[in-house]
């Protein structure tokens, strides 16, 4: 550093200055390489004096007239004027001259081999400025030979936090343009691009005539291309291929998997595609010899183009090197570019299971039906709500809008025009109300009887797949266990009706003008079901889950005192539904309502130490994306006063028609009303007014009756939490130095759902012996920035030799459980280890 520079530079004209005699030392800073120095210079025995052009004369007079007893050093930041031209000719003859060169002084402080010292002088320029020099010294190189000492000033200019040619790589490729680079602008001005351009052949392979950062970055990736290909490359891309792959791989696969310059990669990425016009190029590939490759995004569009033509074909048997459509999708979803295509492989997966279901079967006994729905039937659908809920989420949909004709053709044509009417063709019996537990006895047999506060949580048309997805969510609870069951509910399947069975009862009726009353009383609003559910329990209470989600834990808390029944009812998908504008979002908010269900469970546990929670729903639904046609609506002939619904008619006598049902409304409520409830025995429904075109329900099917029931046990003080990870940065493959410095980050922001750890960091060879020391480092940044959650590490390595063609590993523990959580292969190469090179 400059300081030390001077302080050499004083120690030596200090020793100038000893004795009684006066002495005068003339410096000419030929290039004024200390100008911006000289005033810190610290002199014991003399002053400074400042010479300039054009004050030699008074100069002289000053020294030999006015001063003529103290030491000075005259300081002249020029060059030596001619004899004929210096007044101060004679007045040097009698004093002393003063040489420092910046290049000798530097070689000296930093421990240089002499014979560097010409290196140091082609690059003196660099050396000019102060914060340039100080970047030099912190990089705290150790060994120092040509490319150290090249990569280092190169490092300094890109202001990388470690002497890395693979950093000083990655900051030309990531922070500036390929084409105007400002870096090999700033490596032109202080003469390094030739050094630049010799390395990355060294490193990487790269060499030509006149060699360009655009083309290197092809190099790169048609080199990583060439390598996971399993077809040979265009001959017009031979050129490119480096024969130093390795060290290629080990740069991209960093700079791919780097949270902070994967954007970038992927921008290189493109940019390579295009220039070599690749999608035209490798257009004749096959798919399979693609597999491998991650390189370029336009291979996974052709590989989901390729999936997508045979699911049109129904060839559910095509296979990729032995891989399944849904074993490809998954693959690939892992892989770089996963992240980008990650609704279109969901969707292709839906799809697949979709069209497997082509030549659906149903049992044709009620019993059989219910089994088969529990037990695989509902997948379709949940394979339909996916596929749906992935294909809403695409920015451009075109490419799969035949896929999806044939989806809602086999979902609707093969699968509900199969099912539901087998359905409808068994409910008529009897027998069909003692194949699963009915709705109108949920209180008796869930809450009468429990011994324990008890949380109902009634999801408004959450239907039995939906109630499976929520149950598998809690199976990876750890502190939560649930089990799952399934109930018939009443008909019609609408939520007035609904309600009111999942409330105590000894009599549920619909009266003449169809009221739906429970105990003669009505159940229409939260304070009339809250009194219904208080006089067979004083100890209960009824909320509406949006009011609940407003308050706060006190006011929770307060709610929850002394109560030993409480009723929340929850309505994200019949609000979405029942609107013909948002009946599109049922999908969505079939999912919102399981992220929000769970929430509150785990929030009730942590707030008021409820462990007891049983969640169930009014009805299910039917939902449909194409529109209704004509031929698909009933005409019905109800008398004047009926109550006429899209999925059902209630009245005095049944409907008359051909694809019309009924069953005697005394069968649903267990009563001796005589009213009769008709409904379509498809998936069809009645002609009326207004309405949605898609989501319906009301009828008679499994996915309208089929309700879940979820009986939830949870642990007190459950909280669903994390240990925060940690990344490496630095693209470091070659350790060439015993002292190496790295960047690490915190890859999120600590929070309540995200602990902070230790971890201990060092290297290890491949048989586990720590050549290193060990870092301990304190993972508990709140940071959002991720450049607040980077941190720094030095590594001082065993002062021995290693050995080139071995593994050496960084690794990393979580220092809580002892858990391996990073391991990253660098080879070690450092010249001068044990001993520098001499048996002593």
């Amino acid at each position: 550093m400059a300081e030390l520079n001077l302080k050499q530079i004083a120690d030596k004209l200090n020793a100038e200055f000893t004795g009684d005699t006066r002495k005068l030392v003339f410096w000419y800073d030929d290039k004024a390489e200390f100008a911006d120095d000289i005033h810190t210079l610290q002199m014991t025995n003399a002053k400074v004096y400042h010479l300039e052009p054009d004050n030699q004369f008074y100069t002289k007079y000053f020294l030999e007239r006015l001063d003529r007893t103290t030491n000075y050093l005259i300081y002249a930041p020029f060059p030596k004027p001619p004899v004929r031209d210096n007044h101060l000719a004679d007045t040097i003859k009698y004093s002393k001259e003063f040489f420092a060169d910046r290049a000798s002084l530097l070689t000296v402080d930093l421990g240089i081999d002499e014979k560097y010292k010409p290196l140091i002088q082609k690059y003196i320029k660099f050396f000019g400025a102060k914060d340039r020099t100080q970047r030099f010294y912190d990089l705290e190189i150790e060994n120092f030979t040509r490319d150290t000492i090249e990569i280092a000033l190169m490092s300094v200019l890109c202001k990388t936090r470690t002497a890395s040619f693979e950093e000083v790589v990655r900051v030309v490729l990531t922070d500036a343009d390929l084409e105007d680079n400002k870096f090999l602008a700033e490596f032109e001005k202080y003469d390094l691009l030739p050094a630049f351009w010799r390395l990355c052949e060294d490193q990487f392979g790269y060499t030509d005539v006149k060699p360009t950062v655009e083309k290197l970055v092809v190099t790169m990736f048609v080199t990583y291309m060439e390598r996971y290909m399993d077809a040979e490359l265009p001959k017009a891309w031979k050129s490119f291929v480096s024969y130093k792959s390795g060290n290629i791989i080990a740069f991209l696969d960093n700079l791919m998997n780097s949270l902070l310059y994967r954007g970038r990669y992927n921008e290189l990425s493109e940019y390579v595609a295009v220039g070599l016009n690749a999608a035209s190029a490798l257009e004749a590939v096959s798919p399979e010899d693609l597999l491998r490759c991650d390189t370029f995004a336009f291979i996974d569009r052709m590989i989901i183009h390729w999936i997508t033509e045979r699911l049109l074909a129904e060839d559910t048997g095509a296979k990729l090197n032995g891989m399944t459509i849904p074993m490809v999708c998954q693959e690939r979803s892992k892989m770089h570019f996963g992240e980008t295509y990650k609704e279109q492989y969901q969707l292709l997966e839906h799809a697949y299971y979709l069209i497997l279901q082509a030549n659906y079967n149903c049992p044709d006994d009620f019993i059989g039906i219910v089994n088969q729905y529990r037990e695989s039937d509902y997948l379709i659908d949940t394979h339909y709500r996916n596929f749906y809920s992935c294909f809403d989420k695409l920015k451009d949909s075109t490419a799969f809008e035949r896929l999806r004709d044939l989806i809602e053709n086999i979902y609707t044509n093969e699968y509900l025009a199969e099912i539901i009417p087998k359905w409808n063709a068994a409910i008529i019996n009897d027998e069909s109300m003692t194949v699963l537990p009915l709705q109108r006895d949920f209180y008796s047999k869930y809450i009468r009887n429990s011994k324990e506060r008890v949380v109902v949580i009634i999801s408004d048309a959450m239907r039995y797949e939906t109630g499976r997805t929520l149950w598998a969510r809690l199976q990876d609870d750890e502190k939560c266990s649930a089990k799952l069951e399934a109930m018939l509910s009443v008909l019609p399947s609408y939520t007035r009706l609904g309600m009111a069975a999942l409330l105590p009862h000894r009599a549920l009726e619909m009266t003449d003008d169809y009221r739906v009353l429970v105990d003669g009383a009505s159940c229409d609003d939260l304070k009339q079901r809250e009194g219904v559910l208080q006089r067979y329990n004083p100890n209960s209470r009824c909320i509406q889950y949006d009011d609940l989600k407003a308050m706060k834990r006190d006011a929770i808390r307060q709610l929850f005192v002394g109560m030993e029944v409480i009723y929340i009812y929850h309505n994200q998908i019949d609000a979405r539904g029942d609107k013909a504008n948002t009946e599109n979002e049922v999908f969505i908010a079939c999912e919102e309502a399981i992220n929000e269900i769970h929430d509150l469970i785990r929030q009730l546990t942590d707030h008021v130490s409820a462990t007891h929670y049983i969640v169930t729903a009014d009805h299910g639904f039917i939902y449909k994306r194409d529109k209704l046609q004509e031929s698909d609506k009933l005409a019905n002939s109800a008398e004047k006063g009926s109550f006429i619904n899209r999925r059902f008619i209630v009245s005095d006598k049944e409907i008359q028609g051909d694809g019309i049902g009924s069953v005697p409304l005394s069968r649903i409520l267990g009563n001796h009303d005589t009213k009769v409830v008709s409904f379509p025995i498809s998936s069809n429904v009645f002609k009326v007014a207004g309405g949605g075109q898609n989501y319906v329900h009301g009828g008679s099917s499994p996915q309208e009756m089929i309700v879940p029931v979820l009986d939830i046990k949870t642990e007190k003080g459950h909280k669903e939490t994390r240990t925060v990870q940690i990344a490496l940065i630095s693209m470091v493959q070659k350790i060439t130095n015993l002292i190496t410095t790295l960047d690490f980050i915190q890859n999120e922001p600590i929070s309540d759902v995200l602990k902070g750890t230790s971890f201990k960091i060092l290297f290890i060879s491949e048989d586990n012996e720590k050549i290193s020391n060990e870092n301990i480092y304190i993972a508990d940044k709140k940071d959002a920035d991720p450049q607040k959650r980077m941190f720094r590490l030095r590594f001082n390595f065993k002062n021995k030799q290693y050995d080139k063609s071995k593994r050496y590993y960084l690794v990393a523990f979580d220092e809580t459980n002892d858990l391996e959580v990073l391991r990253h292969e660098v080879m070690i190469d450092i010249a001068f280890a044990n001993d520098f090179g001499f048996n002593v």
